[in-house]
């Protein structure tokens, strides 16, 4: 069976130029897709990107001090090491249910952790989480009473110097 050849005069062949990239030769990676819910950023005039990366260090310094492994946060969370990891590197946007499920394994209140995802909103428009500051380091039972008192206080004199104040 004869095949079918179709040929192409040199004009009608396009050739990558210096000026258009190759694939391979494109600096850094894809953007990341938006959260399949399309829902906005949780910080105004702040990327979803940011929101999720300062979440996933935050979740990161709180396993830390937690003295647990990425692995054992995943297994006490029922969820896999990858997406443990993915959602301390801002890789993901975790869900309410998991965000419940990682402050119960790292022994935090669950509208902390929510508050600091956005999830949760002040009375003044910020997050939750600056108004629990004080019951969770009086809760922190790895601090001696005098280290409670020590940070509480200069909590509140930052919040003063700030012109906040503390009810």
């Amino acid at each position: 069976m004869p095949s079918s050849t179709t040929t192409t005069s040199p004009a009608s062949c396009s050739k990558r130029t210096a000026s258009s990239p190759s694939r391979s030769s494109r600096p850094g990676r894809r953007p990341p897709r938006p959260h399949r819910s399309g829902r906005p950023s949780k910080f105004p005039g702040v990327s979803t990107v940011e929101d999720r990366s300062s979440l996933g260090q935050y979740i990161k310094s709180q396993r830390q001090l937690a003295e647990l492994s990425q692995r054992e946060l995943a297994s006490l969370c029922n969820l896999s090491n990858p997406y443990v990891s993915q959602i301390e590197r801002g890789r993901h946007d975790p869900s309410i249910k998991v965000l419940r499920a990682i402050a119960e394994a790292l022994n935090l209140r669950a509208d902390t952790i929510l508050s600091y995802a956005g999830w949760l909103r002040g009375e003044d428009g910020e997050g939750a989480a600056a108004v629990d500051a004080e019951p969770a380091i009086r809760a922190d039972h790895r601090l001696s009473i005098e280290q409670q008192e020590a940070l509480v206080s200069t909590y509140r004199a930052f919040l003063a110097s700030n012109n906040r104040t503390v009810d």
